[in-house]
């Protein structure tokens, strides 16, 4: 009996925040957009969705923002991975501090950051003037796919780190000396024995990067240019600009099964990816 209290005020708060938004969000993708205060009525209309669907300019925001989010998550993995294993194989007085200094970025705020890189990738920037004195040609590298990159990285790698040094530290390290006790060379051993165990991390990681950075629009805003239209830049777009909220919303949810999705996927590939360990 005393698990019911708290299952009830967990069920509340999901919801009221997570089941009612969404259904306040789907309402109003059924919903035909007029001309008032707010602009939709309310009823039962696809209308919506059938642009999303159609329109090449909500098809091609959201493959962008995924191509976006994947090649983000992909450079966060190969940063993040030697970084977290280099701390989880740090001496344990170390590792709080590198741990410390891998969180240091989040101790500022997020609009002074991307000033920073803005002022870092500005054409008179210190950053580009070295650039272009070591290739000896003038670069641009503000708004433009380049520093939208960038910033990508910088901004979520930590996301990717933190799981996967907590996945590498708890491994056992007489698994590496017992792989090696049996001819095992380094790289042999870190591919049959760390990899394959640090999955979880690499699952988690991934997830908590590519699903924030989907729908990404203060980066793409201030730093990708007016031609890296992602699918948060149009829906700020539809709600503020165009105030058409039916599809703004349907966009969203249309963004929403993108992100239901691939959680999906990739949990399907942990679970298969284990139990071809196992056999």
């Amino acid at each position: 009996m005393t698990r019911l209290p708290v299952l009830a005020i967990l069920w509340a708060w999901l919801f009221v925040l997570l089941v009612l938004p969404l259904g306040i969000v789907l309402a109003i993708a059924l919903a035909d957009s007029v001309d008032a205060v707010p602009p939709f009525a309310l009823g039962v209309s696809v209308e919506a969705f059938r642009t999303v669907l159609t329109d090449p300019l909500y098809r091609d925001a959201l493959l962008a923002s995924l191509q976006v989010a994947g090649v983000s998550t992909a450079a966060c993995l190969l940063m993040g991975y030697p970084v977290a294993l280099t701390i989880a194989r740090a001496p344990v007085r170390w590792r709080d501090p590198l741990v410390l200094a891998a969180m240091l970025p989040f101790w500022t705020g997020f609009p002074m950051r991307i000033n920073a890189w803005i002022g870092l990738l500005a054409d008179d920037g210190w950053l580009v003037a070295a650039l272009s004195w070591a290739i000896g040609a003038p670069i641009r590298l503000l708004y433009t796919d380049a520093a939208l990159y960038l910033c990508m990285i910088y901004t979520y790698l930590p996301f990717m780190v933190l799981p996967l040094y907590a996945s590498l530290s708890r491994l056992d390290p007489t698994l590496r000396e017992a792989a090696a006790d049996l001819g095992a060379p380094p790289w042999f051993g870190f591919l049959r024995v760390t990899l394959p165990l640090s999955i979880p991390g690499i699952v988690a990681g991934c997830v908590l990067v590519f699903v924030p950075a989907v729908g990404e629009y203060v980066i793409p805003e201030l730093l990708g240019g007016p031609n890296a239209q992602l699918v948060g830049r149009v829906l700020w777009a539809e709600f503020f600009a165009n105030r058409d909220w039916p599809v703004a919303a349907a966009l969203a949810m249309a963004l929403l099964l993108v992100l239901l999705v691939f959680p999906a996927v990739v949990r399907a590939v942990f679970l298969r990816s284990i139990a071809t360990e196992r056999e």
